[in-house]
């Protein structure tokens, strides 16, 4: 494994983790990772803004600040870090204040909520973009103390933000978490291609919206569960990504259909069980359960390198995103959520 990876455990993959634990009744496992979010809030190295980072070292953590991932360079005869891994992504820190909501919905005594709020008002006053389409842009990266904003909006983030918002929102009535709401959902509108009927990407580091030509699985998806009420012409997505999407057995990440992508299988079933298609739901789980490593994890992918065609920061000189046939946990969380039909956008039930 990867020097940068040996040591980190990403704030994505564990949110999700600890949606999936309360959506199993596992509510203490799921309150050690909700109060580790909050400890990560609270006690960051140089920031005291309310961001959380997009790793953290892996283990238990202690009393001061958080460590980032790292590992020793011995070429360089130095301490090395990812410039992305201490960056800070809009969309995982929209994952992480969903994690909070849904712990808080089960301990509500934890300061899960205000954590929540926290990270929301991160997103708000660090990202907005007011260039149409107004939207929230993709977050910051690189290494402390000054780093890189990042000026493209994704689709997927501004959903994630949209449902972070709008829970908020139903929760307490508060008008800022609505138009926080309604910013992401318009964007969402915009990024909506209704000719071939596909979400785009996003939009480019100058403002413009992405070309049709490159899509993702999950943008797909995410749209018809986390928004309430959404358009009914959004179904036409899904259509598009079993046309374009879709492998033997489940789904690819984008369109080159080299191989099968575990997460996003797992979150066309999902969203399949929300749109009431339980036999596709229950054929994709049967293709899941097909991948369970060794160690219980499912795997990520069914090939050794599964290609996305997203690069990873500003750094990167290519497409250098990839997944890899190794246990996943965001893949195992994603998973869980299928089997229980659990919405981790809305900590509800689709059936």
């Amino acid at each position: 494994m990867p020097a940068p990876l040996r040591s980190s455990a990403f704030t994505y993959d564990n949110a999700l983790a600890a949606i999936a634990l309360v959506a199993c009744g596992e509510i203490s496992r799921a309150r050690r990772i909700g109060d580790a979010l909050l400890g990560a809030l609270a006690r960051d190295r140089t920031f005291s803004d309310g961001r959380v980072r997009n790793a953290y070292r892996a283990g238990p953590i202690g009393a001061g600040p958080l460590d980032l991932p790292g590992w020793w360079d011995a070429k360089q005869n130095l301490w090395a870090e990812d410039p992305y891994q201490d960056g800070t992504a809009t969309g995982n820190v929209a994952w992480a204040a969903l994690a909070l909501l849904t712990v808080d919905a089960v301990a509500p005594e934890g300061g899960y909520r205000a954590g929540a709020r926290q990270m929301l008002a991160w997103i708000s006053d660090q990202t907005t973009d007011r260039r149409d389409p107004e939207g929230y842009s993709g977050g910051v990266d690189g290494f402390d103390p000054s780093q890189t904003r990042l000026t493209w909006k994704s689709t997927e983030h501004n959903l994630d933000v949209h449902a972070v918002a709008a829970w908020l929102h139903r929760l307490d009535g508060r008008p800022d978490e609505a138009r926080i709401a309604g910013i992401a959902r318009g964007f969402l509108g915009a990024a909506f291609a209704r000719a071939p009927g596909v979400f785009r990407l996003g939009t480019t580091p100058e403002g413009q919206l992405q070309p049709t030509t490159h899509i993702a699985l999950d943008t797909q998806l995410w749209p018809l569960i986390g928004v309430t009420a959404a358009p009914e012409d959004w179904r036409r997505a899904l259509g598009f990504a079993e046309t374009h999407l879709a492998t033997r057995e489940g789904f690819d990440f984008n369109e080159d259909r080299d191989g099968l992508w575990v997460e996003g299988t797992a979150q066309a079933a999902l969203t399949f069980r929300a749109l009431g298609r339980r036999s596709e739901a229950e054929r994709l789980l049967s293709t899941i359960g097909r991948h369970v490593s060794p160690s219980g994890f499912l795997f990520a992918t069914d090939v050794d390198r599964l290609t996305t065609g997203i690069a990873i920061g500003p750094a990167s000189t290519g497409a250098d995103f990839y997944y890899f046939r190794r246990p996943h946990l965001g893949a195992t969380a994603w998973g869980v959520l299928a089997a229980t039909g659990w919405n981790p956008f809305t900590g509800r039930r689709v059936e």
